[in-house]
């Protein structure tokens, strides 16, 4: 991939992955719950699955998610009761606080890699824009592979770097944890913006 194709695909990169979703909701909720080493255990997961859309948009699948009402549909809905799901779980997450080493609701628990790709890889939406994107910044008469290895460096190196800014972001608030009050209330925003995350994809539309 040339220069003057792969710095416009970075910007347009950028621009997605800085644009506030379901996995910057979830790279914050788990940094700030967990702490920044849990958080990349989540990240790791959202990046596990942006790989495995690239693959579908490179195996030619993404067009069937884009012209295929009823695969974008049941795709859709299982994102949408997965995110509300996560919001309800985070809404009435037992009240926890840390103690002053920093553990207590610090400490991970189990899936946090799982939560990630599932996060990803229910919404349609992203396989879509994908498939959409991505052939743009292609040169059909050049060899595919290398390009495609460009595309999925530049793509997982660009989300991880921004899911890793938001994450200890969110860290640099965890000492409100100490107090149960602030637990209870980041419980109920993270539910919530969860909760409104499925909402929203519920109402998407192709």
């Amino acid at each position: 991939m040339s220069w003057n194709l792969w710095l416009p695909f970075l910007v347009a990169n950028l621009v997605i992955s800085v644009s506030p979703g379901p996995g910057a909701v979830l790279s914050m909720a788990t940094g700030l719950r967990h702490g920044y080493g849990a958080a990349l255990r989540s990240i790791a997961g959202l990046q596990a699955a942006l790989l495995l859309q690239l693959a579908v948009v490179t195996l030619g699948l993404g067009a069937l998610l884009a012209t295929s009402a009823t695969a974008f549909l049941v795709v859709k809905v299982l994102g949408a009761v997965y995110l509300v799901w996560l919001g309800v779980a985070k809404w009435r997450a037992r009240v926890e606080a840390l103690d002053e080493a920093g553990s207590g609701a610090g400490r991970p628990r189990g899936g946090l890699f799982m939560q990630g790709m599932l996060v990803n890889l229910t919404n349609p939406k992203a396989i879509v824009f994908m498939a959409a994107l991505v052939p743009q910044f292609m040169v059909a008469t050049a060899p595919q592979w290398p390009q495609i290895l460009v595309i999925a460096t530049t793509m997982v190196v660009v989300d991880t770097v921004v899911m890793s800014c938001y994450a200890l972001l969110a860290t640099r608030f965890r000492p409100l944890l100490r107090n149960p009050n602030a637990l209870r209330i980041q419980n109920r925003v993270f539910g919530g913006l969860f909760v409104g995350a499925g909402a929203f994809l519920a109402a998407s539309s192709r």
